[in-house]
């Protein structure tokens, strides 16, 4: 299974964050390929600590992570994100293409570097998770939008 701990499973995501155009059009959903690398941006920000993060209902954590990081499928389109994270609303605002995607390279290596400069936050839906789970969780979340994008 791909995860941000195998080197090139995260060069494939690096290669194809490259492909992205400032008019790169969406396959679903509602942001833009602008909004949406300052949606994976945030998204980073989070766990890190560098973006504060509200939780979702804790009842369906332990079977709703394990799905969503374990089974094999790609994750299902038209899920709401998190307030924070979601740039119509309390997320960051797109400001130039190339400076945006460049924030989210460095975020992206920060996430994966060895050894960690700050300890991971929980989850606003999934909780605590170790390092692999991160890790997992990363490459699907990039995955996912990358793939929103023709990516």
């Amino acid at each position: 299974m791909k995860t941000l701990l195998n080197t090139q499973d995260k060069a494939e995501i690096v290669a194809r964050l490259q492909t992205l155009r400032p008019t790169s059009m969406r396959r679903w959903g509602k942001m833009s390929v602008l909004q949406m690398v300052c949606h994976l941006s945030d998204s980073f920000r989070g766990p890190m600590g560098e973006k504060a993060l509200t939780p979702a209902n804790w009842l369906a954590r332990g079977m709703m992570k394990w799905f969503a990081l374990w089974v094999p499928i790609p994750w299902p389109k038209g899920v709401k994100t998190r307030p924070e994270m979601d740039p119509q609303l309390g997320g960051t605002q797109p400001v130039d293409f190339e400076s945006d995607l460049g924030e989210l390279r460095r975020l992206l290596d920060r996430f994966t570097a060895q050894p960690r400069d700050f300890q991971f936050k929980p989850h606003p839906i999934f909780g605590e998770m170790s390092d692999p789970e991160w890790m997992r969780w990363g490459y699907l979340h990039m995955d996912h939008h990358l793939r929103q994008f023709g990516a």
